[in-house]
């Protein structure tokens, strides 16, 4: 059976407990892969989206021409999920708690990022799409 092609793709930091629930919940939705934060792709993509590599949770659709960043991500990731409000409602309260200890436990001296918002999908990094999908690993489960 041929992979799918993604439409949707989760940038995020593999050593991070809440990032990796949130592809884990991904696994619903067969159009969505996932791709390490620091992958040249996922590099090259924030680079060309917002001029710089910040280090948050990511979410790109490029149907919706759509790049969701930090907060915002972890929101939309639960309502395509499919997750209850009140889920959602947590998740949004509780990601700068979150990131910030993720940011003291992993040692980074990367500054959390202050994007948390809705973005236009630059055309710069709309022509960048395919060679981040083509990094992505499916986290779709038939059986989810």
């Amino acid at each position: 059976m041929p992979e799918p092609q993604f439409t949707g793709l989760l940038l995020y930091d593999g050593d991070c407990p809440f990032c990796s629930a949130a592809s884990t919940a991904m696994r619903r939705l067969e159009s969505v892969g996932v791709v390490p934060w620091d992958d040249p792709a996922a590099q090259a993509f924030l680079a060309a989206q917002f001029g710089d590599t910040p280090f948050a949770l990511f979410f790109v659709d490029i149907e919706a021409e759509t790049v969701w960043a930090g907060r915002a991500a972890a929101t939309e990731l639960c309502e395509r999920a499919g997750l209850p409000v009140l889920v959602r409602d947590i998740v949004d309260e509780s990601y700068e708690r979150v990131a910030d200890a993720v940011q003291s436990v992993s040692g980074t001296d990367r500054e959390i990022d202050p994007y948390h918002d809705a973005y236009p999908l630059s055309d710069d990094a709309a022509a960048l799409f395919d060679d981040l999908a083509a990094a992505g690993t499916r986290t779709h489960s038939p059986d989810a």
